[in-house]
């Protein structure tokens, strides 16, 4: 093939550059980040690792325009279990879940707004939110509380006044996983999901909420490594052409920017690597490749960089199509940066509406009567194991809000099938409250509180996950999510009775 005359190259170059969405290591922005910003590098991710405090958060931020003004900063804050604001304390937000619980969508809508502000304020302007995942297969190990729930309706009407939200604070909104990855029982973190559902179901159900997203103005929906045979039997989503031209571009009629999920999700990296994938998705239509979830470094970068140049020269990636994604970016980062430098007025909520919006999703059933407890308690907090998304750092449970309610309590963590014994054992004859996430999904948790509940029936049971399994205990608390106001909301319901 013939070489590339020099101003194409470095065109080519830059706009190979332009579609990444790198994250890095550290709470600075390290040189090589601030160089390539300067060669073209046009996003940056950010993740928990990034963040210490708003004021640092503001100050990274402010570093990386200095280099580039409209430098788009992205980050995946959703709230709710998955955070990354507050990501060693826990969100000041109730997640979707909670959310689509309550079902007043000016709530969701005045939530959104305030995150949005919050993040504006920090500098940030992408986030990778909300999750529009209509949650039908109740086992789903990555989606779960993170969705609003398991009704299209539902779900497309807080999808909608989130996006709204968000965007009145000059924070595009990322609707995910496009085209749904609510029926899945695989996390694409780890392995590749399939969906076998025929294309009148997912008509009805899982494009719902996408279609609700665009027509409430999302700046950019984020695609899912999830093999819908339906719509394409042969590639992911995120590599298919026939779903985010044809179906997401043509027939949903969205003109906004597509983003990949995670090019390191094993659902990519394992089977097609990252530098294939990248290629194979922007071919498919994608405009930006997110990568850095798992750390991503200079190497990272400059090896896309090369693997999406190299396929323009043989003639796998057209280059018209690298230019047109990389001109999607440039236009995302031209709204918000009008969007930045002319905020438009709006009333704040004020800094306490997310809890009064956890407040509002606590569901309490009583199942026989009882007294609220009248001084400490022991705290059983039984732990799955964390989904990628979630991560491991985040704080949960009521623990540290019912130590502050009733001076004197507790709190032990147990996993496994003698969870429930070594609980019993530990609270020493003290009245139990157990905290159980997504007891539907673990067995050994099922038995954990069989064993509480037959030692005590006054046992109080708070379930932070999706509330699948009948109630049970003489109260049961259900939160729909972990985030920390969540916490303090069924700490309150506890000590209320």
């Amino acid at each position: 093939m013939t070489t590339l005359a020099s101003g194409t190259t470095d065109t080519l170059t830059r706009d190979a550059l332009t579609v990444l969405q790198p994250g890095f290591a550290g709470t600075t922005a390290p040189d090589w980040l601030l160089r390539r910003l300067g060669a073209g590098l046009a996003s940056v991710g950010l993740f928990g690792r990034n963040i210490t405090a708003p004021e640092q958060l503001a100050a990274l931020t402010a570093r990386l325009r200095a280099e580039r003004d409209d430098v788009l900063v992205a980050i995946d804050e959703e709230s709710g279990d998955v955070t990354r604001l507050e990501v060693r304390t826990g969100s000041s937000f109730p997640g979707n879940h909670a959310l689509g619980a309550v079902d007043d969508v000016a709530l969701t809508q005045e939530v959104a707004a305030e995150l949005g502000r919050r993040l504006a304020a920090c500098g940030v302007t992408l986030n990778w939110a909300p999750s529009a995942d209509v949650n039908a297969n109740p086992d789903n190990p990555v989606i779960g509380v993170r969705s609003f729930g398991a009704d299209p309706a539902l779900a497309a009407r807080h999808t909608a006044a989130y996006v709204t939200g968000l965007q009145s604070a000059g924070v595009a909104a990322c609707t995910k996983h496009f085209p749904g990855h609510g029926d899945t029982a695989v996390d694409s973190h780890l392995a590749l999901p399939r969906i076998d559902a025929d294309p009148a179901l997912l008509a009805e159900r899982d494009l719902a909420p996408f279609r609700a997203a665009i027509a409430a103005g999302t700046r950019a929906v984020m695609s899912a490594h999830i093999l819908v045979p339906a719509l394409d039997p042969d590639v992911p989503a995120t590599l298919s052409r026939r779903v985010l031209t044809e179906l997401l571009r043509g027939e949903l009629g969205y003109d906004g920017l597509i983003v990949t999920d995670g090019m390191e999700m094993n659902a990519i990296a394992g089977t097609y690597g990252i530098e294939r994938g990248s290629v194979l998705a922007l071919a498919a239509g994608a405009d930006a490749i997110c990568v850095g979830g798992g750390l991503c470094d200079e190497g990272t970068v400059q090896r896309l960089q090369d693997a999406l140049v190299a396929a323009v020269r043989s003639g796998e990636l057209p280059e018209e199509r690298l230019a047109d994604a990389a001109a999607r970016v440039r236009a995302l980062a031209d709204w918000t940066t009008r969007a930045r430098r002319s905020p438009a007025p709006a009333a704040a909520p004020g800094p306490e509406i997310g809890l009064t919006a956890a407040r509002r999703a606590v569901t309490v059933t009583r199942t026989r009567p009882t007294a609220p407890p009248a001084g400490p308690v022991y705290v059983a907090t039984f732990t799955p194991g964390a989904n990628i998304a979630v991560g491991d750092e985040t704080p949960w449970g009521v623990g540290a809000e019912l130590e502050r309610l009733l001076p004197g309590t507790t709190t032990g963590f147990f996993a496994g099938p003698d969870a429930g014994e070594e609980a019993l054992k530990a609270a020493g004859g003290r009245r139990v409250v157990a905290v159980v996430r997504d007891e539907h999904r673990h067995p050994w948790m099922r038995t954990a509180l069989d064993t509480l509940l037959a030692a005590d029936p006054d046992t109080v049971v708070v379930e932070m996950g999706v509330p699948q399994s009948s109630p049970r205990g003489a109260l049961h608390i259900a939160t729909h999510g972990a985030a920390r106001v969540c916490g303090v909301a069924a700490a309150e319901a506890v000590v209320a009775g």
